[in-house]
């Protein structure tokens, strides 16, 4: 493994950003202490700073040398909903926010490329590092985009990584084509008429109206689309009523839809509208369907290849799985990757080993109460950063043989 001697040297200050960052969780579109930490970081280093695209979202820009060449580095920003089972100092300050995806260690990883680039310039071109709000929410990079950040801060290609537990310590993993899912979340809301429980004859019942569409749901992934066209469904939510005894006006289901195909997502939400309309009708209930689309994660060949390269270089080939398993998960950074060319990566976080006494009961998965980031990943994915820099904009791989950290 070879980690910058700089960086390398630099842990324990990124070790106690990234866990700054752990114990001020910020949902999406409301990271404002988040986002004034990074800004003030990169104005540190000597990076120019803009705020605001995407309502929260933070973009720094560094140029070196008189190179035409561009490349854009992302990192994610928010926490999620989520209440934090571990009880380790650097645990969660605020109830009902928790860092449980890793979006502090990206910040941290991305922070400490940005400080090294901007100290020794060693590149030839421009770097823009882009902090994404709302990741979670699916929408923060399709506001920055819809914003206009790539006609702002043109860039030739632009990279995205997330760390992954369960996958070996040093280690990376992607693939070209899609890497994580198109997804549509839906809402679901059946209005009837509410009644006594003891005569429900007087009223058109929502429940019984929302437990068969449930069912009727899981129908369109078994019967409607090709066995070989991967897709989820999965209802997630049912609420309704207050008391015991008496039938609800109405009822909410909510869940999601993930597809690697466009076509089958098509499919699924339509076939979701007639079932849903027609269930309803059945049992003289009125129904709502709200759908929230977002596009596939799908990496672009070339620059998937060249990314694996620097990655080669780092770690070693076999070190480097450059055909993972398509995942159902989703990313915001599809919608940077439908504007302009790049790749999506995978840095294993391990088993959660690293998790310190005090942590919960749980796995150290994402979007688990007992998950905690790796911090011995990040100097690995700092200088994967500045390396996938350096040789992009140079149009080579780069890699320093002398040192190894």
């Amino acid at each position: 493994m070879k980690v910058i001697p700089e960086i390398a040297a630099a842990k324990t200050e990124l070790q106690a950003l990234r866990r700054w960052f752990h114990a001020h969780p910020e949902l999406g579109f409301e990271e404002t202490q988040t986002s004034d930490l990074i800004a003030k970081t990169l104005e540190d280093c000597g990076i120019e700073v803009h705020r605001g695209l995407g309502s929260t979202g933070v973009v720094g820009v560094l140029r070196a040398g008189d190179g035409r060449r561009s490349i854009g580095l992302r990192s994610d920003m928010d926490a999620l909903p989520i209440q934090e089972l571990n009880r380790f100092a650097h645990r969660s300050l605020y109830e009902g926010k928790m860092h449980a995806c890793g979006h502090d260690g990206h910040m941290a990883m991305l922070l400490g490329a940005a400080r090294h680039l901007a100290r020794s310039r060693d590149f030839d071109g421009t770097i823009v590092f882009i902090f994404s709000p709302a990741e979670e929410l699916g929408i923060g990079a399709k506001a920055m985009v819809d914003e206009g950040i790539f006609k702002r801060f043109p860039v030739d290609a632009v990279f995205g990584l997330h760390n992954w537990p369960g996958m070996p310590v040093n280690c990376f993993g992607f693939r070209p084509g899609p890497i994580l899912a198109a997804s549509a979340g839906f809402n679901i809301r059946i209005i009837g008429v509410g009644a006594h429980a003891a005569f429900p004859h007087n009223g058109k019942d929502p429940v019984l109206t929302g437990a068969q569409i449930v069912t009727a749901l899981q129908g369109i992934i078994t019967r409607s689309k090709k066995p070989n066209d991967t897709a989820v469904l999965s209802v997630t939510q049912f609420h309704g009523g207050d008391a015991s005894n008496i039938i609800p006006e109405s009822v909410r289901l909510a869940g999601t839809v993930r597809a690697f195909s466009e076509a089958t997502l098509d499919l699924i939400v339509s076939r979701m509208a007639t079932i849903v309309r027609n269930i309803a009708a059945a049992h003289e209930c009125q129904a709502e369907l709200e759908i929230t689309r977002s596009p596939a994660t799908i990496n672009t060949p070339e620059e998937t290849r060249f990314a694996a390269e620097v990655m080669k270089s780092m770690v070693g080939e076999a070190n480097v799985d450059v055909d993972v398993e398509p995942m159902m998960g989703g990313e915001d950074f599809a919608y940077m990757l439908q504007a302009r060319p790049g790749a999506f990566a995978l840095l294993g976080a391990g088993n959660g080993e690293h998790r310190e006494q005090g942590h919960g009961p749980g796995p150290c998965d994402v979007h688990n109460p007992s998950y905690d980031f790796n911090d011995e990943i990040l100097g690995l994915g700092s200088t994967y950063w500045v390396r996938l820099s350096q040789s992009w904009l140079s149009g080579r791989i780069v890699t320093d043989r002398r040192h190894e950290g």
